[in-house]
């Protein structure tokens, strides 16, 4: 269960290109970043990590794409959730998420609250309407996010900083990407500055976000197809200088750990 003493709890419940979905709590407030598998197999891997659906607060969206929005509207109408998105995201997901009775449009720069949670949007570089990636924090501690984006901007890096938790992309290793089987227009479309970021640039950005108080990092969005869990976590992990933080890479297939931030 998420910890009662109002310290985070994180859960990486999905991440990659098949659909992305991330449990956040602090033990009053429990909230989803993003929605991009099926309804049934969210509360199928909540109720694995003894998480109950019906405990949720709201869902909170980073992007329009498919994989971050597939079960969005199920799960609002299904939970009576509200849906917290910017007005350009909501736009360009409308179709896809369908009625819900309470949406929530946020302003990405401005920040909000979910019952005890705060939450900043900060924008990022990704080819989506108006993407943005999350800092989320309850006056104890602060978590980042920046799952989906080409370039970590000066802006991303500031917003990452002085976080007990990061979770960043690691998405592709650059030769395995060339040299794979995707068509060039979508290697290009990849690499490119609203793309994704490869091992190299996580680990950089990680290089200028760590701090001694990070206590971990979890590489997300790793492709199936142009990257490994071991390449990414080899390339990124001699970033961290702290020995006391702990790296460790999302999975598509299975949730992962219930991490507790104490």
């Amino acid at each position: 269960m998420p910890d009662k003493n109002h310290n985070l709890s994180v859960c990486m419940l999905a991440s990659g290109s098949k659909g992305n979905a991330i449990f956040v709590s602090d033990g009053l407030t429990s909230i989803l970043i993003d929605a991009g598998i099926s309804g049934i197999e969210i509360e199928r891997r909540l109720k694995s990590k003894g998480l109950c659906p019906d405990d949720l607060d709201a869902i909170l969206v980073s992007h329009e794409h498919a994989d971050h929005i597939h079960s969005v509207g199920v799960l609002s109408r299904r939970f009576d959730l509200p849906v917290f998105i910017s007005k350009q995201t909501g736009k360009a997901a409308s179709s896809q998420i369908g009625n819900v009775r309470d949406i929530v449009n946020f302003e990405s720069g401005t920040s909000f609250f979910i019952n005890t949670l705060t939450i900043h949007p900060f924008s990022t570089s990704h080819d989506a309407e108006d993407p943005v990636g999350f800092t989320i924090n309850n006056n104890a501690t602060k978590i980042g996010i920046a799952t989906d984006l080409g370039v970590a901007t000066s802006m991303v890096k500031e917003h990452l900083k002085n976080c007990s938790l990061l979770i960043l992309e690691a998405n592709h290793d650059t030769d395995m990407l060339i040299n794979g089987p995707y068509p060039w227009e979508l290697k290009q479309r990849i690499k490119n500055r609203t793309g994704h970021l490869s091992n190299e640039e996580s680990r950089n950005l990680l290089k200028d976000v760590q701090h001694d108080r990070l206590k971990h990092v979890i590489l997300a969005h790793i492709s199936e197809t142009n990257n490994t869990p071991e390449k990414a976590l080899n390339a990124v992990g001699p970033a961290l200088t702290n020995h006391n933080s702990r790296i460790s890479a999302a999975s598509q297939h299975e949730s992962g750990a219930l991490i507790h931030l104490k």
